[in-house]
């Protein structure tokens, strides 16, 4: 069996990789650490006046990056 080069598959090739070997639980283990790996941007905090306001605009601005990617 050949060994798969995840290092060398963008994300999207990565997350299709998993959704075709689902048995594979390396593939996945390797997504999931590969995003957690991210900076995660903080939007707002619980105690924030505005935090309704920052997470309905964050929404939108998610839906509207989705729409134009086509996704």
């Amino acid at each position: 069996m050949d060994r798969v080069n995840y290092t060398a598959m963008s994300d999207e090739e990565l997350r299709q990789y998993f959704l075709k070997h689902r048995e594979d639980k390396i593939d996945l283990r390797v997504y999931l650490d590969r995003l957690s790996d991210r900076p995660r941007k903080v939007i707002t905090t619980v105690d924030d006046p505005d935090f309704d306001a920052k997470i309905q605009a964050a929404i939108l601005q998610q839906l509207q990056a989705s729409d134009s990617n086509g996704i």
